[in-house]
């Protein structure tokens, strides 16, 4: 299980994001990014849950007692840990709702096209402020179409804020489907033949949810087919001593018959040099996400194993998962955070860049056009200390 007792507490991180937001690093605030690892039900705010459970008529329940909520103080409540009521915690000494209760309960107020848009829209603005050229935007549609949402309004909010943000954010997207690990084969293969229907739009297919007990090779067939019709493949293999080392090699070398074009999340790999070497010489990405890491691990330990990465040569994508979720938190604090505790110079984090745009699935000339870019920053750089 997550080495809890050793992670950074939830004061001391709350600390720190005051640390991070007042930091100025004009290098990394302004340098161009991709972003590969975001999921998009991970940016639904309490306040954007309340907005689209009033549009909707809708009244938020906790989910535990029962009982109403009446206010969005008292909603933003039941999402902050250091505001937890007597009775109302998981067995977890920081968290008031669990976070899977969080997460997956949230899907419900999403109901129209309007609320598919404006989620994806608030997601698109946060990316331009923070100079984010690129993003593949991870969705859960077996978590949609379960509360009733129809994939076509699901991918028609997804698709107007896709090129509304394209054509007046100057942000470029595409979309990867995750699959639930913890449904069945099935489901995952009906939803996966919907999905043939929004080529366009979607890019890859990946893999998350509570990874414990639920191996990649469980949806082996989807990922086979997918393979065969042209998709990029992904997963999520989580860090914690209760994920083996085996998910992550099914996922390198085993899915989809050739293995994965990257994994996402992984850290574990650091403990065998055999499958770290696997990676390298595959090329395969590897999208990382300190501050999701940090909540549950020795922070010591996380900023050891990303720099430990770093230095083999493996093409890491700092990203910022769920930010909702983890104290506010988007691309660009987790770059400043690993920056700083991993003691990366400006060149270092030039190199992340570039090497997201490597792994990234976008088409060349956008790859080619965000790589001049960095390539001016480069030129900038001579003879300016880090």
């Amino acid at each position: 299980m997550a080495d809890v007792e050793n992670a950074l507490p939830l004061a001391a991180r709350r600390e720190l994001r005051i640390a991070l937001s007042e930091t100025k690093d004009s290098f990394v605030s302004t340098i161009p990014k991709v972003e590969l690892h975001i999921h998009i039900e991970g940016t639904l705010t309490p306040a954007l849950k309340w907005r689209f459970a009033r549009r909707n008529n809708m009244i938020l329940t906790h989910p535990r007692t029962g009982v109403d909520f009446t206010t969005l103080e008292e909603y933003e409540e039941s999402h902050d840990p250091m505001k937890a009521r007597k009775g109302e915690r998981m067995n977890n000494s920081e968290e008031t709702l669990s976070f899977f209760e969080a997460y997956y309960g949230g899907f419900d107020v999403l109901r129209t096209e309007q609320d598919y848009y404006e989620l994806a829209m608030h997601y698109y603005e946060h990316a331009a402020a923070m100079n984010v050229r690129y993003c593949e935007i991870s969705f859960d549609p077996q978590g949609h179409t379960r509360t009733g949402t129809t994939w076509g309004t699901m991918m028609a909010g997804f698709r107007k804020a896709q090129g509304e943000a394209e054509k007046t954010l100057n942000v470029k997207s595409a979309w990867i489907m995750c699959l639930l690990r913890d449904l069945s084969p099935q489901s995952a293969m009906e939803h996966y033949l919907v999905a043939l229907n929004y080529r366009h739009m979607i890019i890859g297919i990946g893999l998350d949810s509570n990874e414990d007990g639920r191996p990649p090779m469980l949806l082996e067939q989807v990922f086979a087919r997918a393979r065969e019709d042209g998709f990029h493949l992904t997963a999520h293999c989580d860090v914690g001593k209760t994920y083996p080392l085996e998910h992550i090699l099914q996922v390198a070398a085993q899915i989809g018959h050739t293995g994965a074009d990257r994994i996402d999340h992984g850290l574990n790999v650091t403990e065998s040099p055999e499958l770290m070497e696997l990676i390298l010489r595959k090329g395969i990405g590897m999208t990382i996400c300190p501050w999701s890491y940090m909540r549950h691990q020795p922070m010591e330990e996380v900023y050891e194993r990303i720099r430990t990465l770093f230095d083999a040569g493996i093409k890491i994508a700092i990203a910022s998962d769920d930010p909702a979720f983890m104290e506010d938190t988007w691309i660009l604090e987790n770059l400043l955070v690993a920056k700083r505790f991993c003691k990366f110079t400006n060149n270092d984090v030039l190199r992340l860049v570039k090497d997201a745009v490597d792994v990234c699935w976008a088409p060349e000339q956008v790859k080619k056009d965000i790589l001049s870019k960095l390539h001016g920053v480069s030129v900038g750089m001579k003879g300016v200390s880090d």
